[in-house]
């Protein structure tokens, strides 16, 4: 078994994908094309859904929420402040550019008395819940 499982790390450390170098002309990810994608928390208390989301470095006015029947997407924009050549870096791990993320809400939703606030670099959106009236009917059995 141990035999075995060294054959298939050792295909998958051959695989050709690994061996391929990227030039330094190319973008990673197709970077003029990427759009990077926001972690999100997602939960409910008992009136509303709340969704937050880390977004440092973001000002309010560069961020766009949308609330379509039972989708909530946030989209935005992270500026770089200041230009610095790509050769420049040892480490580059921030995304800078457009970013969107899109979350299909659990429940039925009030999208008209949503609210979104941005404190400390993280976005939360409230959306209240529609109130569910019992659906409940309970009917009297009559003798015939």
């Amino acid at each position: 078994m141990a035999r075995r499982n060294n054959q298939v790390e050792q295909e998958i450390l051959e695989d050709d994908f690994l061996e391929e170098e990227q030039s330094p002309s190319e973008e990673w990810m197709g970077e003029e094309e990427f759009e990077g994608q926001l972690a999100v928390d997602v939960y409910q208390t008992k009136d509303t859904i709340v969704i937050k989301a880390p977004i440092a470095g973001v000002k309010p006015e560069d961020i766009d929420v949308a609330i379509s029947e039972d989708v909530v997407t946030i989209r935005g924009d992270r500026k770089e402040e200041s230009t610095i050549q790509k050769d420049s870096y040892y480490v580059q791990e921030c995304f800078w550019g457009s970013f969107s993320r899109s979350v299909i809400l659990p429940t039925s939703t009030v999208a008209e008395k949503a609210n979104a606030s941005l404190k400390d670099g993280v976005l939360t959106i409230e959306i209240p819940k529609v109130v569910q009236e019992d659906k409940v009917k309970k009917i009297t059995v009559k003798p015939a």
